[in-house]
């Protein structure tokens, strides 16, 4: 039930993006329209849910006698809302559940589409697949990525910055004006909101040389990991200033170790007969028919497993391998 829940908010939220008239502002129109009635049904499923984990998390902490410090973890609850509560921060429930819920549902699909789209970029570039599994070789060889080699590998995170840079999730930011207001000459009234294509943005000619052409290697190896402010706010995958997304770090090191993982073991080649990759968008940016991928065992990858030494490491079968991850 919960999970029809959130994919049911979050395909509102997608045809929310799109619908020329907010007609679900009327409060009727909540309870009337069938699509809206289903939606404000998920919305309890949710918000009960969350209201429910706050509760427990709160009761746990006031439990419990540890210090708050740096590397606070729980035992008995080792989340990132009960280290928000630890950190002695003033946040009301509301505001915890406002944060949960943005990480819910921005979060549940952003990242498989950044895969996604990273994969399909690839795809036409043999030649930056075989630079990224050699670092990862290097890196993270046959053990689980631990923090430091997930930041060690930096052509692997320039890839996925790449990759979103040319699919960002979501392709279009919405902010609303407090105040009246003038932005480019043109007057904006309070109330007001105001749509910044982040697709337009990453693939503006102005900004970026050769805007549509897939090349990690124009963000620097050596400088920090490309954001906003490292591109003078001309790339906003997680969006900018006070109404970033909080989530920034822990879905770019979600994608990093997941293609990590992956690429050490598997090869991934489009699939004979596959259809077009087309594209179709709301809050995120959607394959039309989907990336039908062929998945085989890296020979040279299985290691370690079978106890087969091969250049100082050991081997493992592609049954093996396949078994894995």
């Amino acid at each position: 039930m919960h999970a029809h829940a959130v994919y049911t908010v979050l395909r509102e939220a997608e045809y929310r993006s799109t619908y020329p008239l907010p007609y679900w502002n009327l409060p009727l129109m909540r309870w009337l329209v069938p699509r809206q009635r289903r939606c404000q049904e998920a919305l309890v499923v949710i918000n009960s849910t969350l209201d429910s984990l706050i509760a427990k998390s709160k009761r746990l902490f006031d439990e419990e006698d540890q210090e708050f410090g740096e590397d606070f973890l729980s035992d008995r609850d080792p989340s990132i809302l009960h280290f928000l509560l630890a950190s002695g921060d003033e946040i009301t429930s509301k505001q915890l559940r406002d944060d949960l819920m943005t990480m819910l549902i921005a979060g549940h699909e952003t990242t498989a589409a950044v895969l996604t789209w990273t994969l399909h970029c690839l795809n036409d570039r043999p030649d930056l697949l075989r630079r990224m599994q050699q670092e990862i070789d290097e890196v993270v060889g046959d053990s689980k990525p631990d923090m430091d080699q997930l930041r060690a590998l930096r052509f692997t995170t320039r890839v996925i910055n790449e990759a979103m840079r040319l699919y960002p999730q979501p392709p279009v930011l919405i902010r609303r004006a407090i105040n009246d207001d003038v932005l480019g000459g043109y007057h904006v009234a309070a109330g007001s909101d105001i749509f910044i294509s982040v697709w337009n943005i990453h693939r503006n000619p102005g900004y970026w040389s050769q805007p549509d052409d897939f090349d990690p290697d124009r963000f620097s190896m050596d400088g920090p990991v490309p954001n906003e402010t490292t591109e003078n706010f001309n790339y906003l995958p997680f969006g900018g200033g006070r109404r970033k997304c909080i989530g920034d770090q822990f879905a770019l090191f979600e994608s990093i170790s997941a293609l990590a993982v992956l690429l050490r073991r598997f090869e991934f080649r489009l699939a004979p007969n596959a259809p077009p990759v087309g594209m179709t968008t709301g809050a995120t940016i959607h394959t039309s028919q989907g990336l039908l991928m062929q998945v085989q065992p890296r020979m040279a990858a299985a290691s370690a497993l079978n106890g087969v030494p091969s250049n100082g490491k050991a081997v493992v079968s592609p049954a093996a391998a396949a078994s894995v991850a």
